[in-house]
């Protein structure tokens, strides 16, 4: 061959090559815990996936697997995507009691607000000044809170003395830990095994906010809801999308500017929203239902956060002990919370 056949193929040849870098296609596998009707994933991870298959012209697919389809646990999850058994997930960072301890303060008894999307920007912008080294194993999407956490029960709550005794989930230590000073015998769960519990007469209520009640069918097992006066909830629990690093690490430079762009303050506000439009359908199918829904006045509320308080200063002291300043995270997180708020 001569020499400019050679010239001519070796040009080809790093064309080609350079056309097949460019067109990389990438699948990624997203595993979560909830049915794949649930709120988040139906409203805001799938068409988040379609979104970024959109703008990569279809070069990043994203693969949607709920209930743990995968396998495993879902205390499991976070450390699936730290290890490469799947590339994406969902879950609680609270689900790994002490593991996330720092995140933990949004959790704490009347911190949040009443609105999802404004404490999820608040927590989006806490955990970058002060808790990233506690998710430095993977590369974070995304961070949310849910809308507020209330009552769902068998029999009715209409004050502290008739939660006293009664077995109730709690989804964290944070909210195990407010259940014990409440008066209630928490039951630790993943949201997941709520609805087989109250079937069975494993617990007499649970926490969970409105929007993930119809997912669990939980308006049909029980007949009372309680929420409370005034605009701070019972609490809230945080929520974390987790990439793999290795996964994101090997995405050509045009990719990972797709994952980037829908990354951040607005996917983590974008969940939250799906979540307070999720609260009144939940809210709207217990009425439906014929379930009644009490509101604890503001005197009583006020009785809650006193007996609920020392879980704060107990978390505050818990946090010295790790050499941490609780004081100085709860006061950052609340004036997050105050800023967003208006």
């Amino acid at each position: 061959m001569s020499s400019w056949k050679f010239k001519l193929a070796g040009v080809a040849l790093a064309a080609a090559t350079s056309v097949g870098a460019f067109a990389q296609e990438v699948t990624l596998r997203l595993h979560q815990f909830l049915p794949a009707q649930g709120t988040v994933p139906s409203k805001a991870l799938v068409p988040w996936a379609k979104k970024i298959e959109d703008e990569s012209k279809g070069r990043i697919k994203i693969q949607m697997f709920s209930s743990m389809q995968l396998g495993g646990t879902p205390p499991q999850l976070y450390d699936q995507a730290r290890d490469g058994v799947v590339d994406i997930v969902w879950t609680l960072p609270g689900y790994t009691p002490g593991r996330f301890p720092k995140s933990e303060v949004f959790e704490l008894p009347f911190i949040a607000g009443l609105s999802a999307e404004k404490t999820s920007r608040a927590l989006w912008d806490y955990v970058q000044k002060n808790a990233m080294d506690e998710y430095r194993d993977v590369h974070v999407l995304a961070l949310h809170t849910h809308g507020p956490g209330l009552f769902h029960t068998k029999q009715p709550v209409t004050g502290l003395e008739s939660l006293r005794g009664m077995k109730i989930r709690g989804g964290t230590r944070v909210v195990n830990s407010m259940l014990v000073k409440l008066g209630a015998t928490p039951v630790g769960m993943p949201v997941p095994a709520v609805t087989e519990a109250l079937s069975k007469g494993v617990l007499d209520g649970t926490t969970i906010p409105w929007e993930v009640a119809p997912a669990l069918k939980v308006q049909e097992l029980v007949k009372n809801h309680t929420t409370f006066a005034g605009d701070r909830a019972l609490y809230v629990t945080t929520f974390v999308v987790a990439m793999n690093k290795n996964a994101y690490n090997k995405l050509p430079a045009d990719l990972k500017k797709v994952i980037d762009d829908n990354s951040g303050a607005e996917f983590s506000a974008l969940i939250a929203r799906t979540q307070d439009v999720g609260d009144n359908i939940g809210r709207d199918l217990a009425l439906k239902n014929g379930n009644k829904i009490t509101e604890l006045e503001a005197a009583e509320v006020q009785r809650w956060k006193r007996t609920a308080g020392t879980v704060e200063s107990e978390w505050v002291k818990d946090m010295q002990s790790k050499n941490v300043d609780g004081a100085r995270l709860v006061a950052e997180a609340k004036a997050l919370i105050s800023k967003y708020d208006k």
